[in-house]
């Protein structure tokens, strides 16, 4: 009998070394710059993609895995009798977590596919949980209830100096965010309930400043932060900031500073940053 493996997407940003400690299996989506595709692997680190993305001729695009190469995995993963839990970003920001899930009823393997509201570190917070209790020989029944509760208690902002690339991604509509005429304005966004909704706008670095300063005010109030990421796309400065700033409210907790997967830095444009956090 196997024990359970956990599976989740390449929009997980989490480092190399955590990956093989627990075992955690990433199926790549994959991105297509000026009509060549690449799979977002090792291979394509994020520095060398926001390059890519710079000289591009047009916005690259994304694309979700196809449905074969989950149920290779899931076959793969099954042969020894293991259970399969495959944890996914957003289905509001790809189709993923529905590729698994057609791919789970195609598998010989006993496959639970779980979709979050989560991505990048907030998702991983939820896979490194599931990893570790999957370790631990705890079940799927058992890990999901744990996985549901650092969901529950994570929080994810973005702050972007353009709403450009989320526009012509199609991942926010005019409508929803600041319009044509904030486009070019910084802007801090939560992901909540699968939608990106914006929170603090203005224009100048200040805006991001102060914003930050609210917010390490909350968390040095907050007696139960258990984990803080900061992810980044292109320049580290404002990012490395960041963490020294909450690395002193937070001495013994190790703050992971990483820069973002090319699916996530795709809609979020150079100079963008992220801070997720939970709680219990």
């Amino acid at each position: 009998m196997g024990n359970l493996k956990i599976v989740t997407d390449s929009s997980c940003t989490m480092s190399d070394s955590v990956k093989e400690k627990l075992n955690i299996h990433v199926v790549p989506l994959s991105v297509m710059i000026d009509g060549v595709v690449y799979p977002d692997d090792e291979q394509l680190t994020g520095e060398k993609f926001m390059s890519m993305m710079a000289q591009s001729k047009e916005l690259p695009k994304t694309s979700q895995p196809p449905i074969g190469e989950f149920v290779e995995l899931f076959d793969e993963l099954g042969k020894d009798g293991s259970e399969v839990l495959a944890i996914h970003m957003t289905k509001a920001l790809s189709g993923t977590v529905e590729a698994a899930r057609q791919a789970s009823n195609l598998s010989k393997s006993k496959v639970t596919v779980f979709e979050t509201d989560m991505t990048d570190q907030g998702l991983s917070f939820a896979v490194i949980k599931a990893a570790e209790l999957a370790q631990a020989g705890k079940s799927v029944e058992e890990v999901i209830p744990a996985v549901e509760k650092v969901l529950a208690n994570t929080k994810l902002f973005i702050g972007l100096s353009t709403l450009e690339n989320l526009v012509k991604g199609g991942r926010i509509s005019r409508a929803k965010g600041m319009l044509s005429s904030f486009l070019n304005m910084r802007v801090i966004m939560e992901l909540k309930n699968s939608e990106l909704l914006p929170v603090v706008k203005g224009r100048g670095a200040k805006t991001f400043n102060k914003w930050f300063d609210e917010l390490k005010t909350e968390l040095k109030n907050n007696k139960q932060i258990q984990k803080i990421g900061i992810s980044y796309a292109g320049g580290i400065e404002q990012s490395a900031k960041f963490k020294q700033e909450l690395q002193e409210l937070f001495p013994k907790m190790d703050i992971c500073l990483l820069h973002t997967t090319p699916i996530i830095a795709t809609h979020t444009g150079e100079g963008a940053f992220a801070i997720m956090y939970y709680s219990e």
